[in-house]
């Protein structure tokens, strides 16, 4: 239940007022989430007036404000049509106009399309804080410490590199559902790859990450060797990672 809303007009504003003790106060962006019925008490601090929805090219990477939407990141000319197709995976277009990069992936589990995506491209996030200078951290640091890691600070903004090949492919259930297996491909001029895989958990895993893509359908195996739940076993995971890995490979090698 949010019993205080905040809409400061400055950044130090926003960072003092997420640093307070006593009561629990959180960044506000589209409000997907914070948004739901909730017994919690809680304060918000709306971040709209504060300019972090920019979107600049810089070299051979892409700058996004926190606040940039999903559905404006998928209308940004040159997006590469494997990120394409994680984020339209996502959510439906209602929800893209509202849904920011940071809040997606604050709130985002091992089902994420976008996340998987992410986590191949090797993305990192600018934190700030009232009291510490800002930090960068990779998405892959970021997903397992999002629970403990963001008292007091904000997510500013997130850098995605350019210059690398990008595959994506996903089972569901049916073409809308969130996928029971997803697997994100990314490989750089350089031959490093990196396999991120989706569809259980609380987060993406990373399965591989080297100079090149040698022994990728033994690293999908091995990463979804307990992947099993209510949905789909193991061993059905293991066997669709391995088969979407090796297809994305194909796709960025070809």
């Amino acid at each position: 239940m949010i019993i205080e809303y905040h809409r400061p007009q400055t950044l130090d504003e926003a960072l003092s007022l997420l640093a307070r003790s006593g009561l629990k106060t959180l960044p506000l962006g589209g409000g997907t989430l914070l948004n739901r019925p909730s017994d919690e008490r809680f304060a918000v601090v709306d971040l709209q007036a504060l300019g972090l929805n920019a979107l600049e090219r810089r070299g051979n990477s892409l700058s996004l404000g926190a606040m940039v939407t999903l559905q404006a990141l998928l209308e940004s000319p040159g997006l590469h049509p494997a990120l394409d197709a994680a984020i339209r995976h996502e959510a439906s277009y209602n929800l893209r106009q509202v849904a920011t990069l940071a809040g997606t992936l604050v709130s985002a589990d091992g089902y994420s399309p976008f996340a998987t995506a992410l986590l191949a491209m090797d993305a990192s996030l600018e934190l700030k804080s009232a009291t510490t200078p800002a930090s960068r951290m990779s998405l892959g640091d970021f997903l397992p410490v999002r629970g403990d890691d963001l008292s007091g600070r904000l997510i500013t903004s997130m850098t995605l590199p350019l210059n690398v090949s990008l595959a994506y492919e996903a089972v569901a259930r049916a073409p809308f559902d969130l996928p029971i297996v997803c697997v994100a491909l990314a490989r750089w001029p350089s031959g490093r790859t990196r396999l991120a895989l989706g569809g259980f958990g609380d987060a993406p895993v990373l399965a591989l990450d080297g100079p090149e893509p040698g022994g990728i359908e033994v690293a999908a195996r091995n990463a979804f060797s307990q992947a099993g739940d209510e949905w789909a076993s193991a061993e059905y995971r293991q066997d669709v990672a391995a088969t979407l890995a090796q297809r994305c490979l194909l796709a960025v090698t070809s």
